[in-house]
């Protein structure tokens, strides 16, 4: 395995490698969950989405943070040349997570009934929820192998497997979802609950997470065998002569990864407490549970899925930052850590305020053009364009938690969560009682605990780096960009959909909406000739601009 730069952009580059594949499995993902949404219908992916959710915030709180928790204490081992201990880190790390992962996936599935029925109120989703419990504990092994990679400062290993578990998960869910539904409709007509059909619909789509999940760890340990001996040399090169206990690592990992652990669940919590508090309070103002659960399975099943894709940029770049800034740390090389926090941040408001504008302006065309034409296509399209802000704010937030924890600083995103988490539950409920804005509540409270946890970030980092954030050209020339590109991008679909129908428009808007920002950014001077270089093909992207007369 070599060990790669971290100076420099090296990181943005392994970065945008896993933001790359990251971006090409949401979208493998968003594109499965439109035949999906018309297999289950609004009320099966209700059931479906409440069943991932709940596994989300389990997975969060066994092994969703051990990828950046074995991945900084392998980038710190590594940076001083104690690959021994490095190479400790990752097999205590494996044998914690089986222990923790086997635990609460065991008590996931004894407790699913209760979950489903008594926090959630949607008691048919217990069936999805006890398949998704095997998968808690091989991700729990995963994310051990993904963070030992990372922590060397590679994310291809992590880029490929996403990739291929994305294509297996999509194949499988299709597949065992019909064959599922089937299967429920003939319970629902033996026993009379016509809510069956697509709660054991939900329950076959989500086996396709256990198996991709499966797939994807077989793929990382095959990885990990064929880098076998090139790891064996580094070790025997190992002449610090520093020898961690076990019991040391495993009171280091326990340190690091609990308060990270415990703001990622509180971060991540909202959405499970928004559908708790959405579904009592609708039920209250007099709709029923069917109700409930299909506008929530509107928002969550179309709007939050198109919303992932770009918001898989900022997720991406946090594993990238966190061991580069980690390796920062340990050379006590403040200016460096700036360096790369400033181009972090630069980097992903550039793909996500115009993902944002675009969503936001193109939001009818492209809901109609991915999902079926129900009675829920009116709301869908209103949530996304109310909801855009949420993906500049939630990128920013990713991120910038990502930052805070790469340089050392873990307390803080926890409490800065918990700050938020209260102000957007109280949000939350006066919006939904008082305004009655029934799921825009939701969208717009979201809004507010992205916006604090941003905020709050922000002035840690601030305090910590002695950091000034640069404004004018991370946000100020992007947005103006991304409203002129919006703007043009509506044109182009306005001026062609009656002639070429709303897919190929819709193609066409896209296109030149990228082009219209591009051009832009380098037209108002949004990015140098430098930072243009620093990325992926940065220097064919180079040529090209030259002979389109843009660049020097």
């Amino acid at each position: 395995m070599k060990e790669k730069n971290k100076s420099g952009n090296g990181f943005l580059v392994q970065g945008s490698i896993l933001a790359g594949a990251a971006i090409l499995a949401k979208v493998i993902g968003m594109l499965y969950r439109v035949p999906l949404q018309n297999i289950l219908g609004n009320q099966g992916n209700g059931y479906y989405s409440t069943a991932n959710e709940v596994y989300a915030i389990l997975l969060m709180v066994s092994c969703f943070n051990m990828p950046l928790a074995v991945s900084r204490l392998v980038s710190a081992r590594v940076h001083r040349g104690e690959y021994r201990n490095a190479h400790r880190v990752f097999l205590c790390a494996v044998r914690f997570s089986m222990l923790l992962g086997g635990s609460i996936a065991l008590v996931t599935y004894v407790c699913a009934g209760f979950i489903t029925k008594y926090m959630m109120s949607m008691e048919l989703a217990v069936y999805g929820l006890r398949v998704l419990a095997p998968a808690i504990f091989i991700s729990a092994i995963l994310g051990t192998f993904r963070g030992y990679f990372q922590g060397y400062g590679t994310m291809v290993p992590t880029a490929f497997s996403q990739v291929i578990e994305q294509i297996v998960n999509a194949v499988v869910s299709l597949i065992c979802a019909n064959i599922m539904y089937s299967y429920g409709e003939i319970l629902a007509a033996s026993e009379g609950n016509a809510s069956l059909a697509p709660a054991w619909g939900a329950a076959g789509a989500t086996f396709g997470t256990v198996a991709s999940i499966t797939v994807a760890l077989i793929i990382m340990m095959l990885i990990y065998l064929a880098q076998a001996k090139s790891l064996r040399t580094r070790m025997r090169k190992d002449h610090t002569g520093v020898r961690e206990s076990s019991a040391d690592i495993y009171r280091e990992l326990i340190v690091t990864i609990l308060p990270v652990i415990l703001s990622t669940v509180v971060y991540n919590i909202t959405n499970v407490l928004d559908l708790g508090v959405f579904s009592n309070i609708l039920q209250r103002q007099g709709y029923s549970e069917d109700q409930a659960t299909t506008i929530w399975g509107i928002y969550s099943g179309q709007f939050r899925v198109l919303m992932n894709v770009p918001l898989a940029l900022a997720s991406s770049l946090s594993p990238s930052v966190v061991p580069s800034l980690t390796a920062a740390m340990e050379k006590r090389d403040k200016a460096d850590a700036r360096r790369k926090v400033s181009s972090s941040i630069r980097f992903t408001m550039l793909l996500t305020i115009p993902c944002a504008a675009g969503m936001a302006a193109l939001a009818e065309p492209i809901i109609t053009m991915l999902f079926t034409n129900e009675t829920g296509t009116p709301l869908s399209v209103g949530i996304m364009q109310v909801g855009s802000l949420m993906i500049i704010f939630y990128a920013l937030s990713t991120l910038s938690t990502g930052i805070l924890q790469g340089l050392g600083r873990m307390r803080q995103p926890l409490i800065h969560c918990c700050i938020a988490l209260v102000i957007h539950l109280a949000a939350l409920y006066i919006l939904l009682t008082t305004f009655t804005l029934n799921i825009y509540s939701v969208v717009i409270a979201n809004i507010i605990f992205a916006v604090i946890i941003s905020f709050l970030n922000a002035v840690s980092i601030a305090r910590f780096l002695n950091y000034r954030q640069e404004i004018y050209r991370t946000f100020v020339v992007p947005a103006i960009v991304s409203i002129i590109m919006a703007a043009a991008a509506y044109l182009v679909y306005t001026a062609v959909h009656t002639f070429l129908g709303n897919t190929v428009s819709t193609f066409l808007a896209v296109i030149a909406g990228v082009a219209v920002y591009g051009i832009g950014m380098v037209s108002f001077h949004g990015v140098t000739q430098e930072e243009i270089a620093a990325l992926p093909k940065g220097t064919a992207i180079i040529r090209i601009l030259r002979k389109m007369g843009l660049l020097r």
